[in-house]
C-alpha cells in the first residue's frame, strides 16, 4: 500500500480515507452502545484510524468549490454523507446561508462538529447526527455532498438517482461509475464532480407542434440512460431523430427539422407526465435569421419506463 519511495501514495491514501470514518451497515449493527458516548477533548488527526478507514478532510478551498458547483443558496437544505469534522455543512450554513445536516458514524466527530457549529454561531442551521447512511433517509436534501469510497458511491447510486429531479450531488474525488458528471472541477491534483438528478423523459409523448398554417400532431419517443437521451419524432409520415437532446435536471432540450425544412428547437420543463416550455423556429439563413418562439406542450402516453442506470448496482459490478 506504499509508493516505491516508501510513502503512502495519494491514490491509496484517498482510497483508504475517502470514506472519512463512515462505517457500513454491518459495522453499525455491531457497534456497542458505549460508542454513543463522545470524548469532549477529542481532536481529529489526518490519517487517524477509524474502525474500517482512515480520516482525510476535504481542503477548505475545495469545500468552497463544491458548494459553488452546487450553486448553494439560503434556500437549500444540504446533507453531507460521512460528514467527518462537519466543515462542509458548516461552510454551507456560514458562507452560503443554507441549512444543513451532517450524517456521520463516529460519535466523537459528531460531537466535535456540533461544537464547531455552535462556536461559529450557526448551530440552528448546521446540525449533525450519528447514523449509517445506508439506513438513513436523506431524500429531503436539495444538495448532497460526499467524499466516499467508489464502492460506497456505487451502493448509493440508485438511491441518489431516485431523489427529486434537480437535486444537486457533489462528490470529492470519486465518481458514480458510468453515470458521468454534468461538470467536473479540478483544483491542483484534486477533483470535485457535480451531477444533477435527471427528470424522467423516457417513453412516448404526444405532441402538438405549432405551425405557420396548421399545427400537426407528432409522437415523441425517448430512450434515457442517466441524464443522456436519444430519440425521434414521427409526424405526417416522417420519422426524424432529435438533434442534441439532453436532460439537465428538470429541463429538456432538443431540436428537429420540421415539414418545411426549418429547424425547431424545444426548451421545456419536465414533469412526471408533461413537458411544457417553448418551441422556437430558427431561420435557415442570414436573409431569414429571425427566431420565432411559441408555446410547446407534450403529454406522456403510457407508463414512464425506469431510467437506465437507476436500478441497484449488482454486487459484482460494485466490487469488480
Amino acid at each position: 500500500m506504499r509508493s516505491p519511495e516508501g510513502t503512502l501514495s495519494r491514490r491509496h491514501f484517498l482510497a483508504l480515507g475517502g470514506g472519512a470514518l463512515l462505517l457500513g451497515r454491518a459495522s453499525a449493527q455491531q457497534a456497542p452502545a458505549a460508542a454513543e458516548q463522545s470524548d469532549p477533548s477529542f481532536k481529529p488527526r489526518q490519517g487517524q484510524a477509524g474502525k474500517d478507514v482512515i480520516w482525510v478532510p476535504t481542503p477548505d478551498r475545495l469545500v468552497t468549490r463544491m458548494l459553488n458547483l452546487a450553486a448553494v443558496t439560503q434556500n437549500d437544505y444540504l446533507i453531507d454523507l460521512g460528514s467527518g469534522d462537519g466543515k462542509i455543512v458548516i461552510a454551507a450554513a456560514r458562507d452560503f446561508g443554507a441549512r444543513g445536516l451532517g450524517i456521520e458514524y463516529n460519535p466523537d466527530m459528531v460531537a466535535l462538529s456540533t461544537r464547531n457549529a455552535a462556536a461559529a454561531g450557526i448551530a440552528e442551521r448546521a446540525r449533525f447526527m450519528r447514523a449509517d447512511i445506508f439506513e438513513t433517509d436523506f431524500s429531503r436534501a436539495t444538495v448532497v455532498t460526499m467524499y466516499l469510497l467508489p464502492h460506497l458511491n456505487m451502493r448509493l447510486r440508485h438511491t441518489l438517482m431516485a431523489m427529486k429531479p434537480g437535486t444537486r450531488l457533489v462528490s470529492h474525488e470519486f465518481k458514480l461509475g458510468d453515470w458521468e458528471p454534468d461538470e467536473t472541477s479540478r483544483l491542483g491534483h484534486q477533483s470535485a464532480h457535480l451531477w444533477l438528478v435527471p427528470g424522467n423523459a423516457g417513453g412516448e409523448w404526444s405532441v402538438r407542434v405549432p405551425h405557420a398554417n396548421a399545427s400537426f400532431d407528432a409522437t415523441l419517443t425517448i430512450e434515457q440512460t442517466f441524464q443522456k437521451v436519444r430519440g425521434g419524432l414521427a409526424f405526417e409520415g416522417v420519422e426524424t431523430s432529435l438533434r442534441h437532446p439532453r436532460v439537465t435536471g428538470t429541463r429538456i432540450q432538443f431540436g428537429f427539422t420540421d415539414l418545411e425544412g426549418a429547424l425547431r428547437e424545444v426548451d421545456a420543463q419536465l414533469e412526471p407526465n408533461r413537458m411544457s416550455g417553448t418551441i422556437a423556429t430558427v431561420g435557415r439563413g442570414p436573409a431569414d435569421g429571425r427566431t420565432r418562439t411559441t408555446e410547446f406542450v407534450a403529454r406522456r402516453t403510457g407508463a414512464a419506463p425506469a431510467i437506465n442506470g437507476s436500478q441497484p448496482v449488482p454486487p459484482a459490478e460494485i466490487h469488480g
